[in-house]
């Protein structure tokens, strides 16, 4: 892989020790309640908090990252977990998934400019497989003035931004959740998400029954 210089920041950050905080991200928490298990890919996985934590809950976990740090990293986390997850260091600005393949893809805080993010998650999209759902977190652009400011405002969205880029593409995508999720009441100031789950209609493969 190139020594893309975002590449080697994220390396550097990761080296520096583990920055993702205790457990996973709690909009994702709230958008897999009730999903049976089964195959999940995440995108821009980082150090596998939440790829070891979807491992945990029994999801058969395939979690990407184009940092080898972060990944590493990951691999101890599952180690320490006593879980299984298949880790791909693999660059998403040129790479894609298996099309049609996994029961649930995750995208939790990837921000990048909107030129460079439309065909990474329409790539994310199209790895869907029948009956599964992509689900999104990323901060709300109010999360730069209301919550705790960074990363660019240019790079921020809303669940709408998203699911109208995806459905433009791919227009039988169904919207089953595109929120606001603030982690911290008014008037204290905390992270200011957006939540996205779309699901690609169609038959469910058999999964296990949720825990």
């Amino acid at each position: 892989m190139t020594a893309d210089p975002r590449r080697l920041a994220w390396d550097e950050r990761h080296g520096g020790g583990d920055f993702e905080g205790v457990g996973p991200n709690p909009a994702l928490v709230a958008g897999v309640v009730g999903l049976g298990r089964g195959s999940a890919l995440e995108l821009a996985a980082g150090s596998g908090t939440n790829a070891v934590w979807l491992a945990g809950q029994g999801w058969r976990v395939t979690a990407v990252d184009w940092s080898p740090v972060a990944l590493a990293n990951g691999e101890a986390k599952a180690a320490a977990a006593g879980v299984e997850v298949e880790w791909l260091e693999r660059d998403l600005f040129d790479w894609s998934a298996p099309v049609r393949s996994f029961d649930l893809v995750v995208i939790v805080y990837l921000h990048v400019p909107p030129d460079e993010r439309r065909p990474i998650y329409a790539r994310a999209a199209a790895a869907v497989a029948p009956g599964g759902r992509l689900l999104v977190v990323g901060h709300h652009p109010h999360h730069a003035v209301e919550g705790q400011g960074g990363p660019d405002p240019d790079r921020l969205f809303t669940a709408d931004d998203i699911a109208r880029d995806l459905r433009a593409a791919e227009p039988d995508l169904v919207i089953e959740r595109a929120e606001v999720v603030r982690r911290v009441p008014l008037p204290d100031r905390g992270p200011i998400d957006s939540l996205l789950v779309i699901r690609r209609p169609g038959p469910i493969a058999t999964q296990e029954s949720p825990q």
